[in-house]
């Protein structure tokens, strides 16, 4: 291996509850809340041919955070987020590109990367699904997280789950 170069091993758990951050190429975009449907479609595709839980997700304007409950036995998540990313790219027009998007034949829409956190126990998941819920108001996009549409907190308080008044910070 050459040495300055970083090589990434994920964790080889199967059915693993999972946080992620993905984030826009462009940042401060908000190309996200924009075409929050094409997002919504691409997702719902993915997760019908390669089922995973939904625990918790907010897509801001140029990045979206997520908990994910993995099948048993599946770890395949890195193909799932391929398949998100290519399927709401593929409608949308190109963004501008460096040389090396243009080589790889890539929109330019999308961070090559994403972080995730394989969550540890009870604690560290309520910490990462309240930070899901958190993150507009950290971000000063609204006051409360119940304000911000395009969160699963919504979901939650609908199914009685979660108070109305929550308000994340």
């Amino acid at each position: 291996m050459l040495m300055g170069m970083a090589r990434y091993v994920r964790p080889k758990w199967t059915g693993a509850r999972v946080f992620f951050t993905l984030c826009l190429a462009a940042r401060g975009s908000d190309l996200l809340v924009q075409e929050i449907a094409a997002l919504r479609s691409a997702v719902a595709q993915t997760q019908a041919e390669r089922p995973f839980g939904i625990a918790a997700w907010v897509v801001l304007p140029d990045h979206l955070h997520c908990v994910w409950q993995m099948p048993a036995g599946d770890r395949a998540y890195g193909l799932r987020w391929a398949m998100i990313k290519g399927r709401f790219s593929h409608g949308l027009a190109a963004q501008p590109r460096s040389h090396s998007k243009i080589r790889k034949g890539e929109k330019g829409i999308w961070q090559r990367r994403f972080w995730e956190h394989h969550i540890r126990d009870e604690a560290d998941y309520a910490a990462h699904v309240a930070y899901c819920w958190g993150n507009p108001v950290k971000h000063g996009l609204v006051r409360h997280a119940v304000d911000w549409p395009y969160s699963s907190i919504h979901r939650e308080i609908r199914l009685g789950w979660v108070a109305p008044e929550w308000g994340g910070g």
